[in-house]
């Protein structure tokens, strides 16, 4: 790990990485692409070391409420997250001063802040993303690697539930020739109505592969699945958007067992509940601050 100061912590859309590179492992990660210009090797994590102080005085300055989010592109539950804390403390300045928070993680590492989430969320709205993408727990093990599992992450879902905080799952992305199958798709949305989560985002099944993912991604083949790289190749050359042959069956059968069960899948009205701030109470008394520190 290394540390840098940066000159602002906040985008233009109010979202947030506190980190720079991760080591979850995934042999899929978009992160690992060049067009971020990472000037260090991905599993170096970079310590945005001035992050909590630009994000106060951001929200101090702030006029209008609204939503922050994290976790776009390094997932803010890495395990150096344990020793740091930044997460947490972020998600105390988003409460002290009454703005709503949404992360996307694949961790369970989650339910660490559970009282600070449900604090949120009792005063404006808190909503929790989760990334699924393999319902068989092997597989996951093998291109999720260093991550809690995707059982694991299912019962950080359900516990969020039972907590009353909103849930959305990242169905993405499904690898061509590996996972793109009718029984890992349905095994995956069936945990997703156990864990009554609100919403399932998908833009297709398959993935994307650009300069600098695309080179990990198939080294990790060559370990993992040989000559899947070389089906690939012949299969996509260079392309960017990869679609599964399963695509068109397969995405009949999330929107189906999405409409059914009650589970929103309309990817737009999905990403405006995410934006869209609420204020519950104004009157919730700070007196708990302190705990949450």
């Amino acid at each position: 790990m290394h540390l840098k100061k940066v000159k602002g912590i906040l985008s233009s859309s109010n979202g947030m990485n506190l980190y720079r590179g991760c080591t979850h492992g995934c042999i899929y990660c978009d992160s690992r692409s060049k067009c971020y210009h990472m000037e260090h090797d991905f599993e170096d994590i970079e310590i945005k070391e001035n992050a909590i102080e630009l994000l106060e005085n951001t929200l101090k300055r702030k006029r209008t409420k609204c939503m922050i989010s994290t976790g776009s592109m390094t997932d803010p539950y890495i395990p150096l997250e344990n020793e740091l804390g930044n997460v947490r403390r972020a998600l105390s300045l988003a409460y002290q001063y009454g703005f709503g928070f949404t992360l996307i993680t694949k961790s369970n590492r989650v339910l660490r802040d559970l009282d600070l989430l449900k604090a949120i969320n009792d005063k404006t709205k808190c909503v929790v993303q989760m990334t699924l993408t393999t319902y068989n727990e092997d597989l996951c093990k093998k291109i999720e690697l260093n991550v809690s599992t995707t059982k694991e992450r299912v019962e950080a879902l359900q516990k969020l539930h039972d907590a009353g905080i909103p849930t959305v799952v990242w169905l993405c992305p499904i690898l061509p020739f590996i996972n793109d199958t009718e029984e890992n798709i349905r095994g995956i949305l069936n945990y997703c109505i156990e864990a009554k989560v609100y919403g399932v985002i998908c833009f297709g099944i398959g993935m994307t592969l650009r300069e600098g993912n695309r080179e990990y991604f198939y080294s990790q083949l060559d370990r993992l699945f040989p000559h899947m790289k070389e089906k690939y190749i012949q299969n996509y050359g260079m392309q960017y958007q990869i679609n599964s042959p399963n695509n068109a069956m397969l995405m009949e059968v999330f929107h189906d067992l999405c409409e059914n069960n009650g589970i929103v899948h309309n990817n737009k009205k999905i990403f405006e509940y995410l934006s869209e701030f609420e204020e519950k109470n104004k009157n919730i008394q700070l007196s708990l601050f302190d705990t949450f520190l």
